[in-house]
């Protein structure tokens, strides 16, 4: 019988000087079709700010500072399609260095900034669950 195990994701909510949102349209079958923020899994022994900053770099080349990275909360998220479990920490941040550019081509067809009163439909359910209990 297989574990079940929850695992940690990260998410970062990276606000533009227009105060738009980074998102991403996510292709790989884990939430396809649905846009996310930067993010991904927390690695052993590291902190919430460094995997923000390694993931978000890895998916989009953006830079971050460590020290400039907050937490905004934390969601449960249980995905009834495949059955995984995730508690992801949604952290925010305005200072980026560069351009977002699609840097995983089999993970993501696109990164696009959208206005907060503006997100799209169809989001990856942590970045949904958070909307539910929080406030951008």
């Amino acid at each position: 019988m297989e574990e079940k195990i929850v695992k940690v994701g990260v998410g970062v909510l990276i606000y533009n000087n227009k105060d738009e949102i980074l998102l991403g349209l996510r292709k790989s079958k884990h939430g396809e079709g649905t846009w996310c923020p930067p993010g991904g899994h927390l690695e052993y022994g590291e902190s919430f700010e460094d995997a923000a900053v390694r993931e978000t770099e890895e998916e989009t080349s953006l830079v971050l500072s460590k020290d400039r990275i907050t937490v905004l909360g934390v969601t449960n998220d249980f995905f009834q399609e495949s059955g995984k479990h995730y508690v992801t920490v949604m952290m925010t941040t305005t200072k980026f260095d560069g351009e977002p550019r699609v840097v995983e081509p089999d993970k993501c067809a696109e990164w696009r900034w959208f206005a907060k009163d503006r997100l799209p439909d169809n989001l990856f359910l942590p970045i949904r669950n958070f909307l539910n209990k929080y406030s951008l």
